[in-house]
């Protein structure tokens, strides 16, 4: 569950690395933890946040920031024709908000040069089935680093969370140590437009700790 994990060590990276956040549907808390991630990344490396999600979610999220510096950069992309590795050479990490959609021209472009692949997922079977889904058809024939996140866990029980990783581990499925956290303060977050690691709350640290725990395990997946 939740890994209490000590202070990382941010390697240098030798080249870009490109991540995607993919669930086949919406409300999973794609988004929340396209736009996290990126933010704790960027403390220690220059970060481009992609919204390849026609819905926005993620440029609403920015805008709502009202122009302060979130530590990365910000694109919207609509059109993918084109689209290289060589183009966002510059940075050292891109993390890419991808629509809620197995078919789309957006992932069927990015996948062949992404590095890595995050699956968030609430833990209740009939979205875990789905997932497991996405994994063996998708995911597993691309042959991409991959691992799955559980997401909206109820903070009260997390026994549910507990056989959802069972279940991915018996498919031979990776999946985070650490559990996201359904806690009210991500909306509230999201609302002002920042990210967690940077909401100035009490009740924000705990829901910061979720985040900077996965980028912990990230770094080990890429180390």
């Amino acid at each position: 569950m939740v890994e209490l994990m000590t202070a990382p060590v941010f390697p240098k990276l030798e080249s870009t690395k490109i991540a995607i956040v993919l669930n086949g549907k919406g409300g999973v808390g794609k988004t929340t933890t396209a736009v996290n991630i990126a933010a704790i990344f960027a403390e220690h490396h220059r970060v481009l946040l992609v919204d390849a999600d026609p819905q926005g979610s993620a440029s609403w999220w920015v805008k709502q920031s009202e122009g302060r510096d979130l530590g990365f950069e910000t694109i919207v992309l609509t059109d993918w024709t084109g689209v290289s590795r060589q183009q966002w050479s510059d940075y050292d990490i891109v993390v890419v908000d991808m629509p809620p959609a197995l078919d789309s021209v957006a992932l069927a472009t990015i996948m062949p040069i992404a590095d890595y692949l995050l699956l968030p997922t609430p833990p209740a079977p009939m979205d875990l089935a789905a997932l497991i889904r996405t994994v063996r058809q998708v995911v597993i024939p691309s042959q991409i680093a991959h691992r799955v996140l559980l997401t909206k866990v109820n903070a009260r029980g997390l026994r549910e969370a507990q056989e959802a990783q069972q279940t991915l581990l018996q498919c031979q499925i990776p999946v985070y140590y650490t559990v996201i956290r359904n806690l009210k303060i991500h909306e509230r977050a999201a609302m002002s437009g920042l990210p967690i690691s940077q909401f100035k709350s009490q009740a924000a640290a705990p829901a910061a700790a979720d985040y900077r725990c996965v980028v912990n395990e990230i770094w080990k997946d890429w180390s």
